[in-house]
């Protein structure tokens, strides 16, 4: 069993409390790895490194050139090191490796873009109509940022923070989930030998209570960036107001899969399965409610049996494995409780609908792919998120009852539109309510377009020249052309 330390001003430094929190391989329910239990005084010292890398160490001196080169190079790591980390991100949330290395490996490109945007902010000189005044802004790091990541994609949400705020210039403390921590601290090693000066990039691991709240409070910190459920999302962004400190957040979804009946209907069970149970339902983007039309539903339902039936779970790191179970303990029962939800609300079970009793996956934490009929937009399943191979299947009328129902929800970061019928499917789209709308497809990222949630599925954007933007504010500045300064009373300098 290895034990990891936090990972501040390029060393790895031991808790204050000289406490550790255990690493649960939600496979074998078996512990596998020890993370340091953090507290304020953790910290304090990786805020202090931080801030002293931004304001007077070689990283604030660096031009933005030189800023880029050093994520490119730290994308070249990444890409080396994805046989490496991929099997650790497994062991610590029963994501499937093989899809992990995918992730790592694209991840590679994130940082190659964003080294590319790095020497590419530029300010303005407007044309002011002061006569007497030259003025030009800049775009400026913020300084010290708080990264608060989950526990179900740690080094995919992780770099989506990363790699636009390194390149605008700042600084940052990391605060994974205590579910999964490995691979952030090990991907932080990286940045060492990437080059990165020490104090740019630092992890303390812990929980939220005892790590997040006082990083987020901390009044050095002057910029959050949060990947996480809506209620860590709400409590967040409430500390974070009390020292007005900006806010990104990308949170929890409930997101609409619409299914219209001119649609090809293989192609859309197939998006569907992909769109929910790549990730075993663990994604915020998942489509958990899939809707669709009348004239069409006994069919689709059919195919949407038929491929998520062919689904193989198993040992995440066995490359032949396409679902893993949750991630851990706590969630698992979480899944299950919306499950006897479910029953209790009528719904009707037309797969799946418990925990897997499949050989050789008794010890994990499985839950079989379920999927829901007899569904109505007002039950509980249907409107909160349940963050597990759940899936709601609801019927409609027309365009307008699609729309309605897919609306009708207090999120907003995806929504699927399949249908032959390009006409309809801009129309549609135009008025679905979220940050990412995906036609005859479904869950498709890049880091060149942005991605963010309407309503409570969050604030602000990650990926795309967006992204970059959120870590920058902007500066104005005034030189007099005047000789004489005009008099202190009459004349305004404005």
């Amino acid at each position: 069993m290895k034990t990891y330390n936090h990972f501040i001003d390029g060393k790895w430094a031991e808790p204050a409390t000289g406490l550790w929190l255990e690493s649960e391989n939600p496979y074998t329910r078996q512990t596998w790895a020890r993370i340091a239990r953090g507290n304020t005084a953790d910290v304090d010292a990786a805020v202090e490194a931080a801030l002293q890398a931004f304001e007077t160490g070689p990283w604030t001196r660096m031009t933005a050139s030189a800023r880029g080169k050093l994520l490119w190079r730290m994308g070249d790591l990444l890409e080396a090191n994805a046989d490496r980390l991929a099997p650790l991100e497994s062991l610590d949330n029963g994501r499937p490796v093989e899809d992990v290395k995918g992730i790592i490996r694209h991840l590679s490109d994130y940082f190659r873009y964003f080294a590319g945007l790095a020497d590419k902010i530029e300010g303005a000189v407007p044309p002011i109509e002061k006569p007497d005044y030259f003025n030009y802004t800049r775009h400026e790091p913020y300084g010290v940022v708080a990264a608060i990541t989950p526990w179900n994609s740690p080094l995919l949400l992780v770099v989506w923070k990363l790699a636009p705020g390194l390149a605008a210039g700042n600084t940052f403390v990391l605060k994974p989930h205590e579910v999964a921590s490995v691979g952030t601290l090990e991907l932080a090693a990286l940045f060492t030998q990437a080059g990165f000066p020490d104090g740019v990039v630092n992890v303390v691991t812990g929980t939220g209570a005892e790590v997040g709240e006082h990083l987020v409070g901390h009044p050095d910190v002057r910029k959050v960036a949060v990947t996480g459920g809506e209620l860590a999302g709400r409590a967040i962004y409430q500390l974070a107001a009390r020292d007005f400190k900006p806010v990104t957040l990308e949170l929890g979804g409930k997101s609409p899969n619409i299914v219209f009946a001119d649609a090809n209907l293989d192609n859309a069970a197939k998006g569907s399965v992909m769109g929910m149970f790549n990730t075993s339902g663990q994604a915020c983007i998942a489509c958990s409610r899939v809707l669709v039309q009348d004239n069409v539903y006994e069919a689709f339902l059919e195919k949407l049996i038929e491929h998520t039936s062919a689904a193989r779970l198993g040992d995440p790191l066995d490359p032949a494995t396409e679902m893993g179970p949750m991630g851990c303990r706590p969630h698992f029962e979480k899944v299950m409780t919306y499950l006897k939800i479910a029953a209790d609300e009528g719904t009707k079970v037309v797969l799946g609908g418990g925990a897997s009793t499949r050989p050789g996956l008794e010890n994990g934490y499985f839950i079989e792919p379920t999927i829901l009929t007899e569904v109505t937009n007002d039950m509980r399943v249907a409107r909160e998120e349940i963050f597990g191979p759940v899936m709601t299947v609801l019927r409609f009328k027309d365009d307008e009852e699609a729309i309605r129902i897919a609306n009708d929800t207090s999120f907003g970061l995806g929504a699927g539109v399949w249908t032959e019928d390009m006409r309809r499917a801009i129309r549609v789209s135009d008025r679905l309510q979220a940050g990412s709308v995906y036609v005859n497809s479904y869950r498709v990222v890049s880091y060149m377009s942005p991605f963010g949630g309407y309503k409570n599925s969050g604030l602000g954007r990650e990926n795309g020249q967006e992204a970059i933007r959120e870590y920058l504010q902007t500066k104005s500045v005034w030189i007099s052309l005047n000789d004489t300064a005009p008099p202190p009373f009459g004349k305004p300098y404005g």
